[in-house]
């Protein structure tokens, strides 16, 4: 029935004129300004939900992130589903490896003690609204309407009950919650309208330690009894506090019918004080509407940085959409005050940023997953709109390889998970600091980076490799040229250890910090890195003209087939891997008989891909199956999704236009909770993928070159206007304009103030002086 509601609103967005955005939304508070978050659906995509997908009231980036918990146990396939019909909690952090502090409400016979499995409740998606800022939910099975929002650090909870004598809200520390368990907890009564303590969530084998959530919880009433519970036991003692394993409280009330209850929770990672602080600094008031309002406010602020005329309001929808989540799935973890939890050492410690000449924090620290995948989408979108969210990522970097000696590629609570492999925050540094984002220590980021490319960095540890610098087969890399798959090394049982892909990468990060070796006037280390750079050559099988694996000795993998799934490649296969060499096309274009012979047999494969609309599966789980992954390409995921970009750097941006559009159409057009992404949208990684080929910008090397250029084709709209930062950029704003032929004519160029950009590549420094572009037929 939902899915059949869902089918019908897509269906009359369809069907509707189209509109310029200016025409379509009005503001929450005033009528004559837009109202960004209107466009925003944040149900897209939720029956697939990872843990930390899915949003409704988080802030950009934000380190609270409430919001309904159907599943409460698993890193995937847990948080918000919408296709489940119960929900078991309202937790506060979905983040990569983190989850902490499931609360519920409920009335009659006390549940908390039995688990979510009891207390949890049916619900309707009738009843139910989900907007940015914002989550209403009626949980049926009581009788409670419930509403969430939040600041960055605070949640803010309204529920409205029925008449009971036995009305409770309860906090369940006794649950596994997402990616972790709840390896003990503390609570404290401090009045009888607040409780406070902390949640001990478990280590996992991405994340090595065990990690403290505190929080802070302060109610509008005052409730008149707390039941706590210890291993599904009811303690009946009268006590103040209990720290414990396995444990929780219930806050009883008496309520009239329709009694409304508030509850603030503010949460730190560093102690109870900051926890506390948080919420006096951001939220000391309980003015629910309010708090929604200033939501919305923040978010339009971020999202009306890009506006978009023309299409249909379903692709601007999504295209918003897209956009909010680019801005999210990666959380702050540092304090209003500055305070940061370093677990970078044997022991943990409470560290401050640097303070600016007025006290304040000059930046965040930030948790995430991987940056793998992001030379092709945050570098892009991130450096070009928002550069000053690079520049907080970049110096949240720099301030843990202060700390713990590396720069990460995926951060978790403090901890270093070594997830994925290579050197992947080495693009997302580069770029930046070629196109002038450079308030950040450049000499510590460049050593920190060469680090990173040697045996004592990040090179050399495969996923998780938490105790050994083995698994990332840097040694062999560095002496042969390759890794080898399989790793000679025993004692390197660690995830990804997958030679080929990893060859691939090394090659890649390797040029682009000799970009910055260059652009630092290092020589040394410039001839170096390039002549690693081709490394990507040493895999190339000239017999079977793909690129192959080769074993410890040398020689080739037996048995070559080239659509097998890992075993050698990182979340792909050879087919897709082969194409794996953004930045050497044209030396690709060589091994492959020239750059017309390339062309042609990468159109073959997109004519073949559009069979199975591009990717390996509508969701992660099939696009993890055998059957699904012996495809040539799948845009649902990371390896391949620069593909049809490969024809621009070739001379044929009519290609590049012809086949990104159909992947627009098949892939990111979904604007319904079972369809979305196709896969993993990775924290911003795939939503900014999207954004950027419905803006038709593209940088196939991550934009790591001296004045790095911008590989143009026409935006699905016919207007598109990005406003620059003044801060970073000459310019005020770039236009980009698509007139569309009516006759068949093929985009060739683009044309800017009586400047012809032929073959549509527009240079960073001319690009961000701002100017209407105006693309061209023939």
């Amino acid at each position: 029935m939902y899915h059949y509601i869902w089918v019908m609103k897509v269906k009359i967005l369809a069907c509707i004129s189209i509109l310029c955005i200016f025409s379509c939304s009005t503001s929450h508070k005033h009528s004559n300004v837009i109202d960004y978050t209107d466009m925003v659906e944040p149900l897209v995509d939720a029956a697939n939900s990872r843990w930390f997908y899915f949003n409704s009231t988080s802030r950009p980036f934000g380190m609270m992130n409430l919001s309904p918990d159907m599943i409460t146990n698993g890193a995937w396939n847990a948080g918000y589903r919408y296709n489940e019909d119960s929900i078991k909690a309202f937790s506060h952090v979905h983040a990569w490896q983190l989850s902490a502090v499931p609360v519920f409400a409920q009335t009659g016979t006390f549940k908390g003690h039995l688990g979510s499995r009891q207390y949890g409740s049916t619900y309707s998606h009738e009843d139910e609204t989900v907007e940015v800022g914002y989550h209403q939910v009626k949980l049926n099975s009581y009788q409670i309407n419930a509403e969430l929002t939040a600041t960055k650090r605070v949640g803010l909870h309204k529920y409205t009950f029925p008449k009971s004598d036995s009305s409770f809200i309860l906090f369940d520390f006794s649950t596994v919650l997402g990616p972790c368990a709840t390896d003990s907890a503390h609570i404290e009564l401090v009045n009888h309208k607040t409780i406070q303590g902390w949640a001990l969530m478990g280590k996992t084998k991405r994340r090595p330690k065990a990690t403290k959530v505190f929080y802070y919880a302060l109610f509008d009433t005052e409730f008149d009894a707390a039941i706590f519970w210890k291993n599904k036991q009811k303690i009946n003692q009268n006590i103040q506090f209990l720290t414990s394993d396995s444990t929780g409280v219930g806050l009883h009330f008496k309520t009239d019918q329709g009694q409304q209850i508030m509850m603030k929770v503010a949460i730190s990672y560093t102690s109870i004080e900051n926890a506390k602080l948080n919420m006096q600094s951001e939220l000391n008031h309980f003015d629910f509407q309010r708090v929604v309002d200033e939501s919305k406010d923040e978010w339009n602020t971020y999202l009306s940085r890009i506006q978009v005329q023309g299409n249909t309001q379903k692709a601007q929808k999504r295209f918003y959409t897209d956009l909010w989540h680019a801005l999210q799935g990666r959380r702050v973890v540092s304090d209003y005050n500055g305070s940061y939890m370093d677990m970078t050492q044997n022991l943990p410690v409470v560290r401050t940023v640097a303070l600016d000449k007025n006290g304040e924090p000059e930046h965040l620290m930030y948790n995430s997953d991987s940056f793998w995948g992001a030379q092709w989408t945050l570098n892009t979108l991130w450096h070009l709109v928002y550069p000053e969210i690079t520049s907080e990522f970049i110096r949240s970097m720099l301030t843990m390889y202060e700390n713990g000696g590396l720069i990460p590629r995926g951060p978790s609570g403090g901890n270093y998970t070594y997830v994925m492999t290579g050197a992947s925050s080495t693009p997302f540094i580069v770029s930046a600091y070629q196109k002038g984002i450079r308030d950040f220590d450049v000499q510590k980021a460049y050593q920190g980076l060469l680090k990173n490319h040697s045996v004592e960095g990040l090179m050399s540890k495969a996923g998780y490799d938490h105790y050994s610098n083995l698994g990332g087969g840097f040694s062999h890399y560095d002496q042969k040229g390759y890794v080898p798959y399989p790793l000679p090394e025993k004692q390197a049982k660690v995830f990804h250890q997958d030679g080929g892909g990893q060859t691939l990468e090394y090659a890649y990060q390797d040029w682009c910090l000799a970009q910055f070796s260059k652009a630092l006037n290092d020589r040394v280390n410039y001839k170096k890195l390039m002549h690693r750079s081709q490394s990507y050559k040493n895999l190339w099988h000239p017999k079977k003209q793909y690129m192959w694996l080769k074993n410890n000795k040398g020689a080739w993998v037996d048995s070559m087939d080239i659509f097998l799934y890992k075993n050698g490649w990182v979340e792909g296969n050879a087919a897709q891997f082969t194409w794996w060499v953004p930045h050497d096309i044209k030396g690709l274009a060589d091994l492959m008989g020239g750059s017309e012979k390339c062309i042609e047999r990468l159109d073959s494969i997109f004519k073949v891909a559009q069979q199975h609309s591009f990717v390996a599966g509508k969701s992660h789980d099939a696009g993890e199956q055998e059957q699904n992954t012996r495809v040539h390409m799948n845009y649902g995921n990371q390896p391949s999704i620069h593909m049809a970009h490969i024809f621009h750097e070739l001379s044929r941006p009519d290609l590049t236009h012809y086949w990104s559009e159909r992947v627009v159409e098949k892939v990111y057009s979904d604007l319904e909770p079972n369809a979305g992404y196709c896969g993993d949208e990775d924290q911003g990684l795939m939503g900014s993928l999207s954004v950027l080929l419905k803006l038709g910008i593209f940088q196939m090397n991550g934009g790591c070159e001296s004045n790095p250029a911008y590989s143009i084709t026409p935006s699905i709209f016919d207007r598109v206007k990005i406003q620059l930062s003044e801060k970073y950029y000459q310019g005020k704003e770039i236009v980009l304009e698509n007139n569309k032929p009516n006759e068949n004519k093929a985009f060739w160029g683009v044309f800017c103030q009586q400047q012809q950009f032929k073959q549509a590549r527009i240079d960073h420094q001319t690009f961000t002086k701002g100017g209407t572009f105006k693309m061209q037929y023939r």
